[in-house]
C-alpha cells in the first residue's frame, strides 16, 4: 500500500487546491519550450538604428516638413518654442524641440521618428520637463512616443498625457 503526504495543506483540501503527493516524486522529463511571440503590431516597427522612417502619409510628411513650433501647456500656447525636423541622405528622420518659461519651466523634445502615418507620428526619443508647471519638478524618459492629430486641431499631441508623476502634460507639435 502507497503512502501519500499532504505537503503544507490546511484541513480544507478541496479549497485549498491542495493534492496528495507521493513521498517519492518522479524525474519528468523538462518541459517544451513555449511557441516564440507573434510579430509585434505593424505600426510600430522594430526599431534600428540608421533605419529609414516609415513614411506612410505624404500629408502628414509635409505637415512635419513646415512645423511652427512647440509648446507645453505648463509654460504657455502664447510663444511656441522653436522645432526643427530635418531629413537625412538615408531617409531618417529627426525631431528636436524645445520651450522656455520666463519662469524657468523647460520642455525638450528630441530623437528619431520611426513612421509617420496618417494624422500622427511615432518618435524614438526623449522627452524632458523641468521645473513646471512647479519648481523641482523633473521628468525624463526616453522611449517611443505617440503623437496625433485629434479633434482637426492644427497641432500634434502627445498621446501619452501621464507619463510622470500623474500629471497630465500637454505637449504640441503645430505644423
Amino acid at each position: 500500500m502507497r503512502q501519500f503526504v499532504l505537503a503544507g495543506c490546511m484541513p480544507l483540501l478541496a479549497l485549498a487546491g491542495c493534492v496528495p503527493r507521493d513521498p517519492t516524486p518522479e524525474i519528468l522529463p523538462p518541459a517544451p519550450l513555449p511557441p516564440a511571440p507573434a510579430a509585434t503590431n505593424p505600426a510600430t516597427p522594430a526599431i534600428s538604428h540608421g533605419a529609414p522612417t516609415r513614411v506612410l502619409s505624404e500629408t502628414d510628411a509635409d505637415r512635419l516638413r513646415h512645423t511652427s513650433g512647440i509648446t507645453l501647456q505648463w509654460i504657455g500656447w502664447d510663444e511656441r518654442g522653436p522645432l526643427e525636423v530635418t531629413v537625412d541622405d538615408d531617409g531618417v528622420w529627426q525631431l528636436s524641440g524645445s520651450q522656455t518659461g520666463e519662469d524657468g519651466g523647460e520642455l525638450l523634445v528630441r530623437g528619431r521618428i520611426v513612421e509617420i502615418g496618417e494624422g500622427y507620428f511615432t518618435l524614438r526619443g526623449l522627452v524632458s520637463i523641468e521645473d513646471a508647471p512647479d519648481a523641482g519638478r523633473s521628468c525624463r524618459q526616453d522611449k517611443m512616443w505617440h503623437f496625433a492629430i485629434t479633434q482637426n486641431r492644427r497641432y500634434y499631441r502627445l498621446r501619452e498625457f501621464e507619463w510622470c508623476d500623474y500629471l497630465t502634460d500637454y505637449v504640441d507639435i503645430y505644423y
